[in-house]
């Protein structure tokens, strides 16, 4: 651990030289990390840090979206704010990777909170919009709000226990308490009801804020959700019911909004809500297969998304335009890029050779396991998630050029790069799951 985090204390001196002694630094931590911590499930490298399954699926995912979105960013390390830029995502990568880390909740109280700043600072400095300070009002609003409850949950444990380590907590919960712990990662997942936020901030970020909230951010709440599963099971197995039904119920209706929505960015951010949802789903049915599968799936969707989100970004930089209507006949201008489209259309709604479908059956199996009752509303969702995948990729590759687009430029090799990375893992990992 002392090794990881004299690497990036050595990132600090990157930002100020280049955007690709950056990348390559962060190349050689992702690297270490995965050659320091692959070899056991959980364990205690220092005080108040430590590692297990989920944890180190996480970080290696942090890793690799941070090193994604250097790579998707090309055009700022030419402007006059790429050292700016530099520092804040080499800071989010610092307080993501202690988030994932500590074993402590007031610790991983702080660093989800200070997650909160850089992330705010992308869509402030780097929006396209004036909308963005409404977006990133909503951002900060939501999220305070709803952590606030956590914060004095975490007190009163403290209080109660003299600790807060994750796996060491034994006291007497009651509702209150229950919704205090877990209604701050329902909303930074987020559930439907508490997920206004999420298409505002994804439609008023740069490419590189949608891909760390999609591919990183988004998955806080689940990990937080995982880490309270220890010591809230027993409670949260009476008032389950009423989180699955809610969750279902919204996966199906952001799917229909998905089946109508013109905005590409905002389709892409309900399509996020819908798995987010069937996440949820799985760590309520308080299984440890349900947990499995959510994470896997919560993997599977950091990258998808996050390739999803380069690609309407690919066409907004020829288009300057988001709208479906807008943006028709992709095939003629760019026809190697509709293969991707393609492979991330289908990987979205779970087809096979993807990590997608191994979290989605481990899900479903779970979910049937727990109710037979959600049979139906799986089947839908199912078909719904097929729906509004091949409406996205239909509309964008086929159908008659706008008279806008007539003049387009090619698309370079570092483009297809971008994507092929968020693909290669995918697959790669879908093959090893023996």
């Amino acid at each position: 651990m002392m090794s990881i985090l004299l690497g990036f204390i050595f990132l600090i001196p990157a930002v100020f030289k280049s955007f690709y002694l950056l990348m390559i630094w962060l190349c050689f931590l992702m690297i270490l990390f995965y050659l320091k911590f692959v070899e056991g499930f959980y364990s205690y490298v220092s005080y108040g840090l430590g590692l297990d399954f989920y944890s180190w699926g996480f970080i290696l995912l942090t890793f690799w979206v941070i090193f994604l979105m250097y790579f998707s960013s090309y055009y700022i390390s030419f402007s006059d704010k790429s050292k700016e830029f530099s520092f804040v995502v080499s800071f989010l990568l610092i307080f993501l990777f202690l988030c994932f880390s500590v074993s402590s909740f007031f610790m991983y109280y702080i660093f989800f909170e200070a997650s909160l700043i850089p992330t705010v600072f992308l869509i402030f400095g780097w929006g396209y919009q004036p909308e963005r300070l409404a977006a990133g009002f909503y951002l900060i609003f939501y999220t305070l709000f709803a952590s606030l409850p956590l914060l004095l949950g975490i007190f009163y444990m403290w209080h109660k226990l003299g600790l807060t380590f994750f796996f060491m907590i034994n006291m007497n919960f009651n509702i209150y308490l229950l919704f205090c712990f877990i209604g701050a990662f329902l909303v930074k997942m987020p559930m439907f009801m508490f997920h206004f936020w999420l298409p505002k901030a994804h439609v008023e970020a740069p490419v590189s804020g949608s891909m760390i909230l999609a591919g990183v951010l988004l998955k806080l709440g689940g990990y937080g959700l995982i880490r309270v599963l220890f010591f809230l099971s027993n409670y949260l197995y009476f008032y389950n019911y009423y989180f699955i039904s809610l969750c279902l119920l919204g996966g199906l209706i952001c799917g229909l909004i998905c089946s109508v929505q013109l905005d590409l960015k905002v389709l892409i951010a309900y399509s996020s809500v819908c798995h987010m949802s069937l996440c949820i789903m799985g760590i309520f049915c308080l299984s440890t297969l349900g947990v499995l599968g959510s994470y896997v799936l919560m993997l599977a969707h950091g990258l998808c998304s996050s390739g999803l989100f380069c690609l309407v970004n690919v066409i907004y930089e020829r288009s300057y335009s988001r709208s479906i209507f807008m943006n028709k006949g992709f095939i003629i201008f760019c026809p190697s890029l509709c293969l991707f489209w393609f492979l991330l259309s289908s990987f979205n709604m779970s087809a096979p050779l993807s990590l997608n479908l191994y979290g989605e059956v481990i899900l479903f199996i779970s979910l049937l396991g727990w109710s037979v009752n959600c049979t139906i509303y799986l089947m839908v969702g199912c078909f719904l998630a097929c729906l509004y995948s091949m409406y996205l990729f239909s509309f964008v590759n086929h159908g008659e050029v706008s008279s806008f687009n007539l003049f387009m430029k090619k698309c370079l090799f570092r483009e297809y790069s971008l994507i092929f990375y968020h693909l290669f893992p995918l697959v790669i990992f879908s093959l090893s799951m023996t």
